[in-house]
């Protein structure tokens, strides 16, 4: 998790609400020029690959932040909560049994319907298919965010946080970690007595 550099300071009075602007790991080409001035203005040495803007909850202020300052994994402790949001792996087109977990046809006495689509709509009425039908597609490649991961352990000195469950997305995608909206009243407590 990070360094994460604090680009930007959102606050209420100016935009109507609190939030900070993370950037992360940085790259050598490719920034706009109001991009640019967005970073000579954090006093920054060049252009960052990741910029996310992550919403203070009701109980934080963003007081304590500054334009400049670096986060790292120690803002999280064990037995406390977190979301993990991310891109799912990117599958290709792929058809309904594998997309959808239909059951297939017969495969054996002369059947020739193995994993076609079938029926997908009547004829006359009303001559046409609904929306939303499960049907042959694109799969994977979708942002998905995973709640309430408990953290079971923080190792600061290499900005790493071990998780229990899954994350989403592929090895060495970018996923945002942020502290969990929709906890339990027993998570919540859970979390208080593991402080």
């Amino acid at each position: 998790l990070g360094p994460c550099t604090v680009v930007s300071v959102r606050t209420k009075a100016t935009h109507g609400y609190d939030a900070l602007q993370l950037g992360f790991e940085a790259k050598k080409k490719n920034v706009t020029k109001p991009m640019a001035g967005v970073y000579k203005k954090a006093g920054l040495p060049g252009p960052l690959t990741m910029l996310r803007e992550m919403r203070m909850q009701k109980t934080e202020a963003v007081a304590p932040y500054t334009v400049g300052q670096t986060l790292t994994a120690d803002i999280f402790s064990p037995g406390e909560f977190v979301d993990v949001v991310g891109v799912t792996k990117a599958k290709g087109f792929q058809g309904g049994v594998k997309r959808h977990g239909w059951s297939g046809g017969d495969a054996t006495h002369g059947s020739m319907f193995h994993r076609a689509p079938g029926s997908i709509g009547a004829s006359s009425d009303p001559s046409r298919v609904w929306p939303g039908l499960p049907l042959p597609g694109r799969m994977g490649g979708d942002r998905r965010t995973v709640l309430n991961l408990p953290v079971v352990r923080v190792l600061p000195e290499q900005n790493l946080i071990l998780l229990r469950g899954a994350v989403p997305g592929a090895r060495g995608g970018f996923v945002v970690v942020r502290k969990s909206v929709k906890q339990t009243k027993a998570q919540r407590q859970k979390a208080q007595g593991a402080k």
